[in-house]
């Protein structure tokens, strides 16, 4: 069969987004040849950093679609480019993509709009809708559908009353690039030792609003922390600024702003501890990345977070300052629990790597090969 590989080609400074597709591409390359199937990259410009694999086609001139998910052009372009590359089925990697008449695999990420509506990132200026529009119907007609936990799939089930055996759990794979451990210790210069790391991009739902009210409450238990914040500003940068001059912590806190990955593992590698209080689950890529690379992790226990992380991380309440500040203190004071998360953190991060969520991918498009084989979809 020919399968169409989708991506969306988000940039680096996104952050997860681009972590994930970055890894489950470069792994489908460098695993492509234990597949029967023959695997066309549709999109225009890119090109593999090295030499291509037999059965992975990187098609020349392809013309360049608009970008939105629910753009028309796009969903036209994707549908004449399937047809004319006489593709069987389409594997979109990230969720944005249109909805076409090609049978196609979907992922879902998450679910939050339906349950945070009232976050403004899932909502606002039409969000909500958007999103609702397109996973309706995006889901809907998938011929199946990727999540990264039980607790998604059953969200999945639950809003859109989807079959169970249309959705398959691969868990999100811990990045290369972690496992490695390739530091660029540069950035340690600038930055004091001993300080708490939150690699999270400025929106409202990562909560560094809580965190940094923790932040406070350490600190008039007599007990001040560096907090190094990394990411982007995707509109509650003034917010969190503003919480940081009214609570007197302009010492303490950097904003250091999106890094490379290279300053990234340093920072990982260096830090007391990762305080991940995203208020989204079920999955996140930073605290596998934290794992991966020896530190300890503080994590929120949103839906879906026991199933991934397990034991391997301090859950606690992500809307409970008290509870931040106690997590974080036992992590600085406790050593043996220190180290019981390193060790139970190390093992967690290898347990579902890249390579085996490939494999996964491998395996789901052998199980429709029965199906697709009734009809020719671009035949």
């Amino acid at each position: 069969m020919r399968i169409g590989v989708v991506t969306s080609a988000q940039p680096a400074s996104v952050g997860g987004g681009f972590t994930f597709e970055q890894e489950v591409f470069e792994r489908l390359l460098a695993l492509s040849s234990e597949s029967r199937h023959h695997y066309v990259v549709l999109q225009p410009g890119l090109a593999p950093k090295g030499p291509t694999p037999e059965n992975v086609e990187f098609p020349l001139n392809l013309p360049k679609p608009l970008h939105g998910v629910a753009n028309a052009s796009r969903r036209l372009w994707l549908e004449r480019t399937s047809k004319a590359l006489e593709i069987d089925l389409l594997w979109c990697i990230a969720p944005f993509h249109p909805v076409t008449d090609t049978p196609y695999i979907t992922i879902s990420w998450d679910l939050q709009h339906r349950l945070q509506p009232f976050f403004p990132e899932v909502s606002a200026n039409g969000e909500w809708d958007a999103r609702e529009k397109h996973r309706s119907v995006c889901l809907r007609r998938a011929m199946r559908i990727i999540c990264g936990t039980e607790v998604g799939k059953a969200e999945i089930e639950r809003f859109y009353q989807i079959p169970s055996e249309r959705i398959r759990v691969l868990p999100h794979p811990t990045p290369k690039f972690a496992l490695d451990g390739v530091a660029d210790d540069g950035i340690l210069a600038k930055l004091p030792k001993d300080y708490l790391l939150y690699p999270a991009q400025l929106w409202a739902h990562k909560n560094h609003a809580n965190l940094l009210l923790a932040l406070k409450v350490l600190k008039d238990r007599g007990l001040e922390l560096p907090l190094v914040l990394v990411g982007a500003d995707r509109g509650n940068g003034d917010h969190v600024r503003r919480m940081i001059d009214e609570l007197g912590l302009e010492s303490q806190v950097h904003l250091i702003g999106f890094v490379p990955v290279g300053e990234l593992v340093a920072l990982y590698k260096n830090a007391a501890a990762l305080a991940y209080v995203s208020l989204f689950g079920p999955d996140n890529l930073p605290p596998l990345e934290a794992m991966a690379l020896g530190c300890p992790v503080i994590a929120a226990n949103v839906s879906g977070a026991e199933e991934q992380l397990g034991d391997a991380a301090l859950r606690i309440d992500g809307t409970s300052p008290d509870a931040i500040a106690d997590a974080i203190q036992r992590v600085r004071t406790d050593t043996a629990l220190r180290a019981q998360l390193i060790e139970k953190g190390r093992t967690r991060a290898r347990k579902f790597t890249g390579d085996e969520y490939i494999r996964g991918i491998f395996g789901l498009v052998d199980d429709l090969v029965p199906l697709l084989r009734c009809w020719r979809p671009n035949r």
